[in-house]
C-alpha cells in the first residue's frame, strides 16, 4: 500500500471517492461569495501559485476582489466595490471628490460677512465719487481745464464703458482679485469723474438737494428691500424691459429736441427724469434682494461681491442724475 510521504495536502482517505481522477480526494470546501443574492456578483480572482489550504499565496480571500471589501461585505454596497472612490452599482461614491470645493452659500453668517463686504466697497466708491464732485464745485481750475479739454470727457467715458463691460460679463475676471479690484477703481474714478463734469453745471443748493433726497431715498428703499415680504428677484425681465423702453424713449426726445420739432421740452423732461427715478428705484430693491439671498426665488453667490458692489453702486449714481435733472428741470 502507497504511503504519503510529501506535499501539504492530508493523506488520502480510503472511504472517499473519486475526485479528479485520484482515490481518496476529498473536493475542495464550498464557499459562498461574499453578498450572495446579488446579481453581478464578481468572479474570484488568482492571482497565481499554487493551492494552498484556504486560498491562493498572495491572493484575497475566496470569492473577494483584491483590494475591496472585508470577507463577507456585500459586494455593492457602500464600501463593497474594488475602487471605494467609485461609484457603485446603486451609483453613490465613497467618499466625497476631494476636488470639490466651496462654502455653504446658504449659511447665515456667510451670507452676512457677504452684505458687509458689499457695503464696505460701496461705501468707499460713494466717497471718492463725493471727493470728485467737490472738487469741481470747490476749485474752478479744475472746472476750467476740463471745458477746455474735452478728450478727457470722451476718455474717461471709454475707460468706464470697458470696465463696466468686462466686469459685467466675464465672470472669471470679476471673481479674481486683484483684477476685479483694479477693474472696479478704474470705473469708479472714470465714472467719478463723468459725474463731477455733469454736476458742475448745477448750482451747489441744487446738487445739495439732490443729494440729501437721493440718500434719504436709497436708505428707505433698502429698509424696505430688507423686510417686505415681496420678491423682487422675479422682475429682472421686466426691469430690462423697461430699461430699454426708457432709453428708446431718451433717444427720440434727444432727436427731438436737436431738430426743434419738441414743443415743452421742459414737461417731456420732467417726465422722462421721473421715470428713470422710478425705474432704478425698483432696480435698487431688486439688487438689494438678490444681494440677500435667503427666502428670495434667486440670490447671487457670496463670490460675487464685486459684482454686487457694481450693481447698487449703478443704480445710486442714476437715481442721483435723475433727481437732479427733475430739481433742474423745475428750476429751467
Amino acid at each position: 500500500m502507497t504511503t504519503w510521504n510529501s506535499g501539504p495536502y492530508p493523506p488520502p482517505d480510503p472511504n472517499q471517492g473519486y475526485y479528479g481522477g485520484q482515490q481518496g480526494y476529498p473536493p475542495p470546501p464550498q464557499q459562498p461569495y461574499p453578498g450572495a443574492g446579488y446579481p453581478n456578483a464578481p468572479p474570484p480572482m488568482y492571482t497565481g501559485g499554487m493551492p494552498q489550504a484556504g486560498g491562493y499565496p498572495g491572493s484575497a480571500p475566496y470569492g473577494q476582489p483584491a483590494g475591496g471589501a472585508p470577507y463577507g461585505q456585500p459586494y455593492g454596497q457602500p464600501g463593497g466595490g474594488a475602487y471605494n472612490n467609485q461609484a457603485d452599482m446603486y451609483g453613490t461614491s465613497y467618499p466625497e471628490d476631494p476636488e470639490v470645493k466651496g462654502f455653504d452659500f446658504s449659511d447665515k453668517s456667510i451670507r452676512r460677512g457677504f452684505i458687509r463686504k458689499v457695503y464696505s466697497i460701496l461705501m468707499v466708491q460713494l466717497l471718492i465719487t463725493g471727493a470728485f464732485i467737490s472738487i469741481f464745485f470747490f476749485h474752478q481750475g479744475a472746472k476750467r481745464f476740463v471745458q477746455h479739454n474735452s478728450w478727457l470727457f470722451i476718455f474717461a467715458l471709454i475707460i468706464m464703458l470697458v470696465a463696466m463691460i468686462a466686469l459685467a460679463c466675464c465672470g472669471e475676471v470679476r471673481r479674481k482679485a486683484p483684477m476685479n479690484f483694479i477693474l472696479l477703481a478704474l470705473f469708479t474714478f472714470a465714472e467719478a469723474f463723468l459725474l463731477a463734469v455733469a454736476t458742475s453745471r448745477y448750482d451747489a443748493d441744487a446738487v445739495l438737494m439732490a443729494v440729501g433726497i437721493t440718500a434719504a431715498l436709497c436708505l428707505g428703499l433698502t429698509l424696505f428691500a430688507f423686510q417686505t415680504k415681496w420678491d423682487f428677484t422675479m422682475c429682472g425681465g421686466f426691469l430690462f424691459v423697461c430699461v430699454l423702453i426708457l432709453m428708446i424713449f431718451g433717444l427720440v426726445i434727444s432727436i427731438l429736441a436737436m431738430t426743434k420739432a419738441l414743443g415743452s421740452f421742459k414737461v417731456v423732461n420732467l417726465v422722462y427724469a421721473s421715470l428713470g427715478a422710478l425705474i432704478f428705484s425698483v432696480y435698487l430693491i431688486y439688487d438689494t434682494q438678490l444681494m440677500m439671498g435667503g427666502k428670495h426665488k434667486y440670490s447671487i453667490s457670496p463670490e460675487e461681491y464685486i459684482f454686487a458692489a457694481l450693481n447698487l453702486y449703478v443704480d445710486i449714481v442714476n437715481i442721483f442724475l435723475y433727481i437732479l435733472t427733475i430739481i433742474g428741470a423745475s428750476r429751467d
